[in-house]
């Protein structure tokens, strides 16, 4: 069995879960949603047993496919977000019947695996073509999840504003492959990366294509100066959809990004140093548009949102480094930074539903007393904060020293001193959130009472967060480019 093959397990099972729900209008969702748990899961184990080598696609699909270290990790990755988004729907299941006509939201256990097969074709992309046909198939399914929950006026906002930004940002994206089209003469990134070695290519008709593909990709990782529809989507859209917007949507884009990258800056490349000069300043600025504002928020997840913002100036400064240090080339980077950042922002995420479904808001007041009224979730919470802070010995803090270093290696001292402020605000603004969650008011508060799957989810999603940030060598090995399947044709 090939990796393409689960693919199309994936597409086959969320049609049948759209379908089944259509027809059967009387199924429960406590049915859909052991159906979709269970067939993501099986898809994950499938592609753990399933083949790795692009020899083994099926012939129609190699000229288009690429299986090399990062995009098995991809795919991976996307299967894992899939599989918590869903475990986060039936968390959030009594916050979801209220906002949702009649009660009803069984789409959400069918639209994420499509966008996770999306997700999955994205990191084996070999050309623009595909990428934009499989970026679509993800943004598409988004606008729908976003504006889901049609009985709040906050998600209707947030869908009709990632609707027009969305559709603006595909025609910049377009634009910009005409371009780079029309200046090598070539969709594939091998080819593209072949013309811009030649000094006879148009080096401003290329450039002008590169930096619009990046603007266009800089909207779907949210990065400056295109990251202003983050808070309000965020804040709108209902609490899973904005999990997998956090960390789905965002790893499938700098995939994307990583791979565009790697092409514009390839050796003997015209535009390498204008790329990778924009790639700086671009991430410089996000970390500072992501940091700072989030100083005044009083909402967990507008905060959560300019968090998310920060991160991607990280990220962008990981592929504008474009050095290579503890066996990680600056692709690995990003992936190992995604990595780390998946267990945290899942688990706030959680505890964020988990307050909602026990009558509480997603305010900063509504966190104070939780050590009270549960003191696992208060110290998983803690943790995950911590972690996205970047304090020592937790996942984010290897994630951010690798960014760093890489920064140091190149001699980028101002984008360094931006990532340090970055850090040096986001310990003011998660450590807040912390103080409130111990800081408990004069009222008797109701204890929260968890399940115990939901409490070996969390302390499961905790104890990740502590390996990889004491012992992360297991994850840099996976990540090392040493292991490339590339079909011949």
């Amino acid at each position: 069995m090939s990796v393409f093959s689960v693919e199309i397990f994936l597409v086959v099972l969320g049609l049948a879960l759209l379908c089944l729900e259509a027809l059967v209008p009387t199924i429960k969702r406590h049915t859909l949603a052991t159906l979709s748990i269970s067939g993501v899961a099986l898809a994950f184990v499938l592609f753990l047993f399933a083949s790795k080598s692009a020899a083994d696609l099926p012939a129609f699909v190699q000229p288009f496919h690429q299986l090399d270290t990062l995009a098995v990790f991809y795919k991976g990755f996307a299967l894992v977000i899939t599989l918590l988004v869903l475990w986060l729907t039936v968390e959030s299941s009594a916050y979801l019947t209220k906002f949702t006509p009649g009660g009803n939201y069984s789409e959400l256990f069918s639209l994420p695996i499509i966008v996770c097969a999306g997700m999955m074709w994205m990191a084996s992309a070999k050309d623009l073509v595909t990428v934009f046909v499989s970026l679509e198939l993800v943004t598409v399914s988004f606008y729908v999840l976003v504006a889901f929950a049609r009985k709040s006026n906050l998600a209707l906002e947030a869908g009709v504003k990632y609707l027009i930004l969305g559709a603006l940002s595909t025609g910049v994206l377009i634009y910009g492959i005409a371009w780079v089209y029309g200046a090598t003469g070539a969709m594939s990134f091998e080819g593209i990366s072949a013309a811009l070695a030649n000094t006879a290519t148009s080096k401003q008709a290329a450039l002008l294509g590169a930096a619009l593909i990046l603007a266009g990709l800089g909207f779907k990782v949210a990065a400056a100066p295109f990251q202003m529809w983050v808070p309000d989507v965020y804040q709108g859209a209902p609490i899973p959809v904005t999990a997998f917007l956090s960390v789905g949507s965002k790893a499938a884009g700098f995939v994307v990004l990583t791979r565009t990258v790697e092409a514009f800056t390839a050796n003997g490349s015209i535009i390498a140093s204008e790329v990778q000069a924009l790639l700086i300043v671009g991430g410089s600025l996000t970390i500072l548009l992501g940091s700072l504002p989030a100083i005044f928020q009083t909402s967990i997840k507008r905060l959560l949102g300019y968090s998310s913002i920060s991160h991607a100036g990280y990220l962008l400064l990981a592929l504008g480094a474009g050095s290579a240090r503890f066996d990680l080339n600056s692709g690995g980077v990003v992936a190992f930074y995604l990595a780390t950042y998946l267990p945290m922002t899942v688990l706030g995420f959680l505890v964020l539903a988990l307050l909602r479904a026990n009558g509480g808001g997603e305010d900063l007041r509504d966190f104070r007393g939780l050590a009270k009224r549960s003191p696992l979730l208060a110290l998983v919470m803690t943790l995950a904060l911590a972690s996205l802070a970047g304090l020592p010995l937790t996942a984010g803090f290897m994630g951010k020293l690798f960014v760093f270093i890489g920064l140091v290696d190149q001699a980028a001292w101002g984008a360094l001193a931006c990532a340090v402020i970055g850090a040096a605000v986001g310990f003011y603004y998660y450590f807040r959130a912390i103080l409130a969650m111990y800081t408990s008011d004069a009222q008797t508060l109701e204890p929260i009472k968890l399940s115990l799957g939901t409490k070996a989810g969390a302390i499961a999603l905790a104890v990740v967060i502590v390996v990889v940030g004491v012992y992360p060598k297991p994850l840099q090995q996976l990540l090392a480019p040493n292991t490339v399947a590339v079909a011949t044709h």
